[in-house]
């Protein structure tokens, strides 16, 4: 058990100092830490405990008006929508669909705009696959990173907060719903059972292919999820749109946080590297606020853009490409 933990206080610090030397310059001198925001080098295990103990969130702590059992029912969901999102999403995405996406839109050759340009087509979409709100995303993201601050974490995981869903803005060029939102999964491999609504990939062209349908498909085992193309959507755009701005803590927690086939259910665990496996701490310290600060009552933006408008001005450019 202490040899386990000298490690992971090991892989700590290296993660400080590593993040330190890299993206404390003057660019980026909002990222004057990584790990809080006083931080300095964890001096002792027990020290390295509490700090762990202390940022794993209980979610009963976050959520407002409903229990947490009640999140994420997809058995009887509130609203109509889920089931035939799910539907039209299991049946299309294929592997195929996923090359043809991420060429046409990882050129980020569409449009550059204000970051704020794009909150305000946020501000008027509502997403069909959840079935825990239907407030519009920005008031959902904004739950999110105000839940996020209020614990006080660092300032780059109030940004990713505030971002994690801002490549929903790939509905504003015409793409169905199906092809952005929802929970991810490997496409090029066998679906998991534990992929919600599994029934419905059975209409799936890649369901019997005799490459696809098998357990490691076009990749081999352990091969890192950099390696691995997940159905295409919203969280793999916003990860290349800020992967030079943000710490890769950071960077996870966007690409994966809708992954919730192996964040929750573990049912990839022969695709994920050892490093996958130690980075996804930080996608399990965020997904709780992510699902449970979903609440009817909207944040006020009016109160509370001066802070956030100061926020991504230090992190990121003026506008953004997408």
């Amino acid at each position: 058990m202490i040899g386990r933990l000298r490690r992971a206080v090991k892989k700590l610090r290296g993660f400080y100092l590593f993040f330190n030397k890299h993206l404390y310059n003057d660019k980026h001198n909002a990222m004057n830490t990584v790990l809080s925001a006083n931080a300095t080098p964890l001096a002792s295990l027990d020290e390295w405990e509490e700090d762990l103990l202390n940022r794993y969130p209980d979610p009963e702590s976050i959520v407002q008006g409903k229990k947490t059992e009640e999140f994420r029912n997809y058995e009887a969901p509130v609203r109509d929508t889920v089931k035939e999102f799910y539907r039209l999403n299991h049946t299309y995405q294929t592997y195929d669909f996923v090359t043809k996406k991420r060429e046409e839109f990882l050129k980020f050759d569409k449009k550059e705009m204000p970051v704020w340009d794009a909150f305000d087509f946020l501000n008027e979409l509502v997403d069909d696959s959840d079935p825990d709100t239907d407030l519009d995303q920005l008031q959902h993201l904004l739950q999110t990173s105000e839940a996020i601050r209020a614990d006080g974490h660092p300032e780059w995981m109030v940004l990713a907060g505030l971002f994690h869903d801002m490549g929903k803005v790939l509905c504003l060029f015409g793409e169905p719903q199906w092809a952005v939102v929802g929970d991810t999964f490997p496409v090029g491999c066998a679906y998991s059972d534990k992929i919600v609504y599994p029934e419905y990939f059975v209409n799936n062209p890649d369901y019997n292919n005799e490459v696809y349908s098998t357990k490691y498909g076009v990749y081999e085992p352990n091969c890192g999820l950099d390696n691995v193309h997940l159905s295409w959507g919203h969280d793999e755009y916003v990860y290349q749109m800020m992967k030079d701005h943000l710490p890769e803590p950071a960077l996870y927690m966007l690409r994966y946080h809708s992954f919730y086939p192996q964040h929750r259910e573990h049912a990839y665990d022969h695709l994920m590297s050892a490093h996958d496996h130690e980075m996804f701490k930080w996608v399990n310290l965020f997904n709780p606020y992510d699902l449970y600060s979903k609440s009817a009552t909207p944040p006020n933006w009016k109160e509370l853009r001066p802070y956030y408008e100061g926020l991504v001005a230090k992190y990121l450019p003026s506008t953004l490409k997408f």
